[in-house]
């Protein structure tokens, strides 16, 4: 663990400034040298990945959540969140394909996908879905490697379709979302970028042009909670992110996801998980951790 979760242009190399559209397209093992197989925990501040395993398995893990896989598997991961994965780097290898932000602006218009949060699916390879997928991927990563004329514009089109294929091996909704849901995607991307200001309900419903009554009852449908509620969820992931990746003391952590007092911290903590915050990394950080 370090102070601060590594965010990585890919994998080992800092982060760079990208074009908006920047795509780049490798398998997991072309950086074998650098990891073998043991991928610590890490995010990328300006693109979000699709990992598909052609082979092997392990264990993936996004934010304190593991998921042990073996292939076919798949996973999306839009920019800013922290992932990782654990897998034999005899037997295993996955496609990377990197998008930049700027290109899924684009691309979420065409497909079924949510790119607003994380994805992941294991499935079985007999079904012919993960060979469309499989094929599909193939072609992204035949088109990234010829460099021919309408380069950026080909592979728009293919990883839209790709992420519609995911979508759909994992029964998404179709897209063309209600207004309801759309609103429900508007509101946690909104608390994405401010729960640390602790914004009020009233300054998301104004920032979105909404009213009370219509934001509680799209957060409600949408997560199961209420518009505060899902506020302090995102407090508290941010939390154990950095509770679980990094060695910042509870004093830094408090202040960065919001509070200004260390002790309310602790108690808004012990409340969601029954524990302490100290005590709930000491239990993780003293087992076999995620990364």
């Amino acid at each position: 663990m370090t102070g601060n979760i590594p965010s990585f242009f890919v994998y080992g190399e800092p982060e760079q400034k990208l074009e908006p559209g920047f795509f780049h397209v490798e398998t997991v093992m072309a950086r074998r040298s650098l990891h073998q197989g043991q991928v610590k925990a890490h995010k990328h501040d300006q693109m979000g990945q699709i990992t598909y395993w052609l082979s092997g398995g392990g264990t993936y893990f996004i934010d304190d959540k593991p998921l042990d896989f073996s292939a076919p598997a798949v996973s999306f991961v839009p920019s800013g969140i922290v992932h990782g994965f654990s897998v034999d780097p005899e037997t295993s290898d996955a496609i990377v394909v990197s998008v930049a932000d700027g290109a899924l602006l684009s691309i979420r218009e065409n497909t079924a996908l949510s790119l607003d949060r994380p994805t992941m699916i294991r499935g079985d390879g007999e079904d012919r879905g993960w060979g469309r997928l499989g094929e599909l991927l193939d072609i992204v990563a035949e088109e990234y490697a010829g460099g021919a004329p309408g380069t950026q514009q080909m592979l728009a089109s293919l990883v839209a379709a790709a992420l519609t294929q995911i979508s759909r091996l994992a029964s998404a909704t179709p897209a063309g979302q209600p207004a309801q849901a759309a609103l429900a995607t508007e509101l946690r991307r909104l608390i994405d970028v401010h729960f640390r200001e602790n914004w009020s309900v009233g300054q998301y419903t104004d920032a979105l042009a909404t009213t009370p009554h219509l934001l509680a009852k799209a957060s409600r449908d949408a997560f199961g909670m209420q518009v505060k509620e899902l506020i302090n969820e995102r407090r508290l992931l941010e939390a154990k992110r950095l509770l679980l990746f990094t060695v910042r003391p509870l004093e830094d952590i408090a202040y960065e996801i919001g509070f200004t007092d260390a002790a309310y911290f602790s108690r808004f903590f012990r409340l969601r998980l029954g524990e302490a915050p100290s005590d709930w990394r000491r239990a993780r950080v003293s087992g076999s951790g995620a990364g």
